[in-house]
């Protein structure tokens, strides 16, 4: 299932030379995915666990429209991976400046690992 989070980039998001904060962005990814995750197993608990490769393909700057793709690549016993790409504007007008995996466990109560499909 394919999801989709928009993000404008406001001053307070920017770094000391006037370009989005690469911390934030990768928030911003991490909150995207988690969406994703909790809205295609809505009975499920999870917590980040990992991201793939971190690169950050050119700057963004303040006011720029984010749009953030999240696409399930891999479902597992307890975890699940989504591919993830951000584009500055629509996604058919640009290439992606940003893209990486997340992967999700999900967890009961006690932190514990917990089957994602019963």
């Amino acid at each position: 299932m394919k999801h989709e989070t928009s993000r404008l980039v406001m001053t307070t998001d920017l770094n000391q030379y006037g370009f989005l904060f690469g911390g934030t962005l990768l928030s911003w990814v991490d909150e995207a995915s988690f969406i994703a995750a909790s809205l295609d197993f809505p009975k499920r608990k999870f917590v980040t666990i990992g991201m793939d490769e971190v690169v950050f393909k050119h700057g963004v700057s303040n006011g720029s429209i984010l749009v953030i793709h999240c696409e399930q690549k891999h479902l597992g016993k307890t975890s699940v991976t989504y591919n993830v790409e951000v584009y500055c504007g629509r996604a058919d007008d640009n290439e992606s400046i940003f893209s990486t995996n997340v992967t999700f466990v999900s967890v009961d109560v006690e932190g514990e690992k917990k089957r994602i499909i019963q």
